[in-house]
């Protein structure tokens, strides 16, 4: 069987001899596009051959010794004998050493048996000999493996190898980069805090064994900036005198690994690597990503790979390595992988808070003046950490606030000269992170003071009926934001009592809205069953999905400032209550990676409907303390549902009202808004009856329902009649509508019926 690749170098063959226009494929064409196989050249110049020099004297003697076929004649390219021969001899070679497939290696040493030929006169003019390819096919190194020089083409290689050698780059400068040498040319940015970090990795390094620091944390928080601004420290002499003469290689794999074709030129690679860096005493390794280490290089099923390679030398403290990797990636590679786990020291890199990242951004700050000629304005510096932080979920401080510096300098010094500003305000932070967030300007630029001061106005025009709920809330989320809230709790823990449909989950979703920041939504009747607590902070080891983070704890990760929803609370498993309690207390809670998700930015409102039976049937009559009463039965009912522990840990339980009929008929207006700004677009404005809005807010309350009726009965009393006119009647080209209620129109709807009760008058 022929190689794959051979068969594409006969194919070149084939087209070299038609593109010549010669009638027969000869040797010398084989060896023509040997020259251009990777393979072939490398046996070849392994050899000693000038690949050069051969393929001028090739297209010499194509020029002066093949005749060329006239333009009209289209005869197809014929083998010549001696091509035949050189197939005929490499398939038997190949037999009789038990190898599987033809390649570049037997042509060409089949190719020696053509004496007559030009191609071999070629060959050994420049001193190679069929010898030498044998012993490179069988030691993968010239005629010079087995020690001997048969040949005049060994000596020559070797000549030109001792001549060669100072000019061809070692493997370390071909697979590595010298951070320190790269510090001392100015071309690493400081490291600004991370002290212990620091301090920790000089401590590992300067071990007897096992001196291997793995750095693991997110990406984006800084693991690559540690190695870094270790070997910017060597530069400048601001280390340990034990550390002063210490150079530190960062390992290429993307490098390392291009153009590995066969098996073993990858170990070999890296082999060469470890064996140079050995031979420099105060060498450090670092392999930025080093999760990708392992595995690389294997063949499919078996178990030899580059970190096989790594494990004898870092583990006896030959060679240090610095590695740095992620927590899922340590999870799936280092964990599994426990004998080389156990020769790194693991060291967390944890994501910097706001003031350390302003701290971090005012150390880079003269480094992106300089580069994009601006100058920026503390505010604007505070600003990139905070809002950052705030509305851009993807990745992790300090990194994105770096990226929202950077692009603000890139957008001024792109502005025409009459445009451009000198300094970079709060203003240009907002437009570029409202920009890179995908969010709308006046959700980053509104000041969120102004938010909070104006927090219960903007809800209780949003939600009717429950100012005092709406107040309370309001109230305790100004008290958290004044400072007088615990550090290292939530910003709010609130318990949303009250009977079904009156609004409780239309405040959180409202309230999301109205700060500007993400609503975070879970159905707790989805978490009734003991195993479904598990989906919320992932599973333990050994069960299916166990690599997966879980739900509750990847949505604050990716949402650290948000409004958290836990609908029906009721329904949930009371194991679930217990990550509450930590969640409340602590405002953290660790998945199943070790990670902690931090919830101090975060409002936690739970829904329930406990008591609201008790508060419905207490509020039956009249007299003022009828509302006292109904919120002292529904507190006796939290009381028995939810432990005192809960209980205690929230900041305020808010109760709900019942609607009454002046505030639905708030809400019909609110809805029939809504539904002429879906139908603006087609130039057609609606107006509402005071005799159907009367109507419609009697019909669309339910005692035991709420407002929930009333999106069903706006839907089949004024949508769908409205639909069909937009689509087929009056209102194709615009228009006004007016929408009345029927002269037999019933007081009372019976449930369920489809009756039309309202008329619409188009104009």
């Amino acid at each position: 069987m022929i190689k794959r690749e051979l068969e594409l170098a006969f194919a070149a063959a084939v087209r070299e001899a038609q593109r010549r226009r010669h009638e027969m494929l000869t040797v010398e064409h084989i060896l023509y596009a040997l020259l251009y196989d990777e393979m072939g050249s490398r046996i070849l110049m392994s050899c000693g051959a000038d690949i050069g020099q051969l393929k001028t004297r090739l297209d010499e003697f194509f020029a002066e010794n093949i005749e060329i076929l006239p333009q009209n004649d289209e005869r197809e390219i014929v083998q010549s004998i001696g091509v035949q021969r050189v197939l005929q001899r490499a398939l038997m070679q190949v037999q009789s050493s038990e190898k599987n497939e033809v390649d570049a290696g037997d042509i060409l040493a089949s190719m020696f048996e053509e004496e007559s030929s030009h191609a071999v006169f070629f060959l050994k003019s420049q001193g190679i000999s069929r010898l030498d390819i044998l012993n490179y096919i069988s030691h993968g190194s010239g005629a010079d493996a087995a020690g001997e020089c048969p040949s005049e083409g060994c000596e020559r290689r070797r000549a030109a190898q001792e001549t060669a050698a100072p000019q061809q780059p070692g493997m370390l400068e071909r697979f590595t980069v010298n951070l320190v040498e790269k510090a001392r040319a100015g071309h690493i940015d400081p490291l600004i805090g991370r002290a212990a970090e620091l301090e920790r990795t000089l401590q590992v390094l300067n071990r007897r064994v096992k001196n291997n620091p793995l750095f693991v944390g997110d990406a984006g928080v800084g693991k690559t900036a540690i190695a870094e601004g270790l070997a910017l420290k060597i530069a400048q002499g601001e280390v340990p005198p034990q550390f002063a003469d210490k150079e530190i290689y960062a390992v290429d794999m993307g490098t390392m690994l291009a153009g590995t074709k066969f098996r073993g030129d990858f170990e070999a690679r890296m082999k060469a690597v470890i064996n140079e860096l050995q031979q420099k005493p105060g060498a450090i390794m670092f392999i930025d990503e080093i999760h990708t280490v392992v595995g690389a290089g294997a063949t499919s099923g078996g178990s030899m790979d580059a970190s096989n390679i790594l494990k004898p030398v870092i583990s006896s403290g030959r060679l240090r390595c610095i590695g740095s990797t992620t927590h899922e990636e340590y999870k799936n590679h280092f964990e599994k992988d426990r004998a080389l786990a156990r020769r790194f020291q693991k060291i967390d890199i944890s994501e910097p808070d706001i003031p350390q990242t302003i701290e971090i951004l005012k150390g880079l700050k003269p480094y992106y003046e300089k580069h994009h000629e601006v100058s920026y304005t503390p505010a604007a510096i505070k600003a990139a950490a905070e809002l950052a932080a705030k509305h851009i979920n993807d990745y992790f401080l300090p990194d994105k606030a770096i990226d929202v510096i950077d692009e603000a300098g890139a957008a001024l010094n792109l502005r025409p000269e009459s445009k451009k500003g000198r300094s970079i305000t709060p203003h240009d932070i907002e437009k570029v992170v409202a920009r890179m967030a995908r969010i709308p300007a006046r959700s980053v630029s509104s000041s969120d003071k102004v938010q909070i001061q104006n927090l219960e106005q903007a809800l209780c025009e949003r939600v009717f009926g429950q100012d005092s709920a709406i107040a309370s809330l309001a109230t305790a989320i100004r008290r958290s934001r004044a400072g007088l809230g615990h550090p290292d709790k939530p910003i709010g823990s609130f318990l949303l009592m009250g009977p079904t449909g009156v609004g409780k989950t239309e405040v959180a979703r409202q309230l999301a809205a109205v700060m500007g920041i993400q609503f975070v939504r879970f159905d707790m009747s989805e978490y009734m069953e003991k195993h479904t607590v598990a989906r919320l902070i992932g599973a333990p080891p050994g069960y299916v999905g166990f690599e997966q983070a879980g739900l509750l704890t990847d949505a604050i990760n990716r949402h650290p400032f948000s409004v958290l929803l836990l609908d029906e609370i009721e329904k949930a498993h009371p194991d679930i209550f217990n990550i509450l309690l930590q969640i409340m207390d602590y405002a953290t809670l660790t998945d199943n990676n070790g990670k902690k998700a931090d919830f101090r930015h975060v409002i936690v409102l739970m829904t329930s409907n406990a008591g609201a039976r008790e508060m419905a049937t207490a509020s039956i009559g009249f007299g003022g303390g009828a509302v006292e009463v109904a919120a002292h039965k529904g507190m006796r009912a939290v009381e028995k549902l939810f432990s005192p522990e809960f209980r205690n840990r929230l900041d305020e339980i808010v109760m709900f009202n019942a609607l009454s009929g002046e505030i639905m008929e708030q809400i019909v207006d609110k809805f029939v808004q809504e539904i002429q700004a879906q139908v603006a677009a087609r130039k057609v404005t609606i107006r509402l009856s005071e005799a159907a809005r009367a109507w419609i807010a009697r019909n669309g309350f339910s005692p035991e329902y709420g407002a929930r009726p009333l999106a069903r009965l706006l839907q089949n009393q004024i949508k769908n009649p409205l639909s069909d006119e937009l689509l087929f009647g009056r209102l194709t080209g615009g228009g006004s509508v007016t929408i009345d209620l029927c002269p037999d129109a019933p007081a009372e709807l019976k449930k369920d019926s489809t009756h039309s009760c309202l008329t619409l008058s188009v104009a």
